[in-house]
């Protein structure tokens, strides 16, 4: 005999005892809240990345117009 499975006892089955049950429970629900957790970072890092995009599109709005005065000013000052 080769199989190395131990013997069946008659009359028993085999079962998970209520800890390791308890144990696995809680690992797989706090498996599932951190990958819900690292789905929110993501998705919060997207919108911080986009958020940005528009202040520096704001800025450069700024600044150009601020520009475009300045030139103005000077070229009406020019003979």
């Amino acid at each position: 005999m080769t199989d190395q499975t131990p013997p069946r006892r008659y009359g028993f089955e085999s079962f998970d005892c209520a800890p390791a049950l308890r144990l696995e429970a809680h690992e797989r629900v706090s498996r599932l809240q951190v990958e819900a957790l690292n789905d929110r970072l993501a998705r919060l890092e997207v919108v911080i990345e986009r958020l940005e995009r528009r202040l520096w599109l704001t800025v450069y709005g700024v600044v150009a117009v601020i520009l475009a005065e300045a030139f103005q000013s000077f070229l009406g000052k020019l003979p």
